[in-house]
């Protein structure tokens, strides 16, 4: 009687164990619909890594994330050593070379199967799923497919300085909308090409939206809502047109130090836009 429980036992343990969504999420180095995939080589050659979800940092030493199917590169650390992807999830996937989801990103929509860009080919370090039902962040920006991110937030180092937003470019003329609602604290339009800043509080969040180079439209004191027409972009303060936003922790009339000032002063950015509705991408 008791070699029979004992047997059942193991059975049902056998058959849950097969069942488990764990168990069919695993990754078997088979780049399957749903997941999104890496590969060691350029032109998807070499081995390959399956992932259906966020991955914040590949890792390094003997706990890494490994390249795992045959080919070259198997048992590989996937950090700073992907060559190429292919998104066979439903949402876009962004890839960044810091493991803090931050520095230089390369963006693939839905089915894109590609090499990665020459700033990310062999310098990589994480990814980040996109939400169902979240929008591009470049289009709440613009209300339009044509823009893009240009470079995001820590993406690259002036001389003893940081980058503390992100940049999104569409054109000097271009409409650009209000990401989150709140209140204008701060408006400065310099003379000629000199910055121009708008700063956005939020208080039920306390956070500071500041968008920089623009042309404004709005003034202190108005009450802004998500969407809204609040600038025209431009090149003010800066060699080309562009639209430089930040996110900042509490009430901050100006954008942060960005040069001069090694230490970022800002949080990275991504898991407060992701859960505002927007997903991190284009290039």
């Amino acid at each position: 009687m008791k070699k029979f429980v004992f047997a059942a036992l193991v059975a049902l343990l056998g058959s849950l164990l097969v069942a488990t969504p764990a168990q069919a999420d695993a990754r078997n180095g088979v780049c399957e619909d749903g997941e999104f995939c890496l590969y060691y080589n350029s032109n998807h050659d070499g081995s390959l890594v399956d992932f259906t979800g966020n991955v914040q940092d590949y890792g390094t030493g003997s706990g890494c994330v490994k390249f795992i199917s045959s080919g070259a590169g198997r048992g590989q650390c996937v950090k700073n050593n992907a060559a190429s992807a292919w998104n066979r999830k439903s949402v876009p996937v962004t890839i960044f070379y810091k493991s803090t989801w931050s520095g230089a990103i390369d963006s693939f929509i839905s089915g894109k199967k590609a090499n990665l860009s020459a700033s990310l080919k062999n310098e990589n370090a994480g990814h980040i799923v996109g939400e169902s039902g979240n929008e591009w962040i470049e289009v709440g920006l613009y209300h339009d497919t044509g823009g893009a991110i240009s470079s995001y937030f820590d993406g690259y180092l002036f001389t003893n300085g940081r980058h503390e937003g992100i940049d999104f470019t569409r054109g000097g003329g271009s409409p650009v909308f209000a990401l989150l609602s709140g209140t204008v604290i701060f408006k400065e339009e310099s003379g000629g090409s000199g910055l121009s800043t708008l700063s956005i509080y939020n208080a039920s969040l306390d956070v500071t939206i500041i968008y920089l180079h623009t042309d404004p439209l709005v003034g202190v004191g108005a009450s802004i809502s998500r969407g809204e027409r609040i600038a025209t972009e431009a090149a003010r303060g800066a060699q080309s047109a562009h639209t430089h936003v930040e996110m900042r922790p509490g009430r901050r009339e100006r954008a942060a130090d960005s040069t001069g000032d090694p230490v970022l002063d800002n949080p990275v950015p991504t898991s407060f836009w992701m859960n505002r509705g927007y997903n991190i991408c284009c290039q």
